[in-house]
């Protein structure tokens, strides 16, 4: 069943029984997205929740000189949203982009709605997968720090395992700092030491 893995997901965070399993099901849609398309557009409110199935995102925005920055990336198992717009109604200031060919599960403003006034832990289960969400993206958003750009490319390695044959080399430039070029140098003068 497609929403397999997103119901064993919720259940790390709560307890669900089948009726209750059987509604978050029906409240959800799948959703194919092309490399490149985009999620959610800076200007435009956010009004859905995405889980992916498979496929990575990307976050990222332009700077005030028009340059591309990718805060950081989001792979399988896990959500897609902007919180504070689909919460608020505000527009939202980030793009959220398919790197690759992706599945996404939707919840729309109403199914979460609906999720929240039908099932009881709902909202609770919400929460603690909100903090998880934060807590990871913290540690995942690229830290422009004044590290050298091997460092960079490591920490992009130890935070994103397993994305580095996945995302295009220009996406991972830009989250580390560097030039295209400058990359591809640091990857083939690197070790490959995590191959887990």
């Amino acid at each position: 069943m497609t929403n397999e893995p997103f119901i064993h997901y919720l259940l790390q965070f709560g307890s669900l029984n089948s009726q209750q399993i059987e509604l978050i099901n029906a409240s959800t849609t799948l959703k194919s997205y092309r490399t490149g398309d985009y999620f959610i557009q800076a200007g435009k409110t956010s009004t859905e929740i995405g889980f992916i199935l498979s496929g990575i995102f990307r976050v990222c925005y332009y700077d005030s000189d028009g340059n591309e920055i990718t805060r950081y990336f989001i792979d399988e198992r896990n959500f897609i949203a902007d919180l504070n717009s689909f919460n608020t109604g505000i527009p939202s200031t980030e793009y959220v982009q398919a790197v690759t060919d992706s599945e996404v599960l939707i919840l729309t403003k109403p199914a979460m709605e609906n999720l929240s006034k039908t099932i009881m832990i709902w909202d609770a289960l919400m929460g603690k997968i909100i903090v998880k969400a934060l807590a990871e993206k913290v540690a995942k958003v690229s830290l422009m720090i004044p590290q050298d750009a091997s460092r960079r490319y490591a920490f992009f390695l130890e935070n994103f395992p397993g994305l580095a044959n996945r995302v295009p080399l220009q996406y991972i430039a830009a989250y580390i700092g560097v030039t295209k070029s400058s990359l591809s140098r640091l990857r083939s003068n690197k070790p490959k030491k995590t191959d887990r």
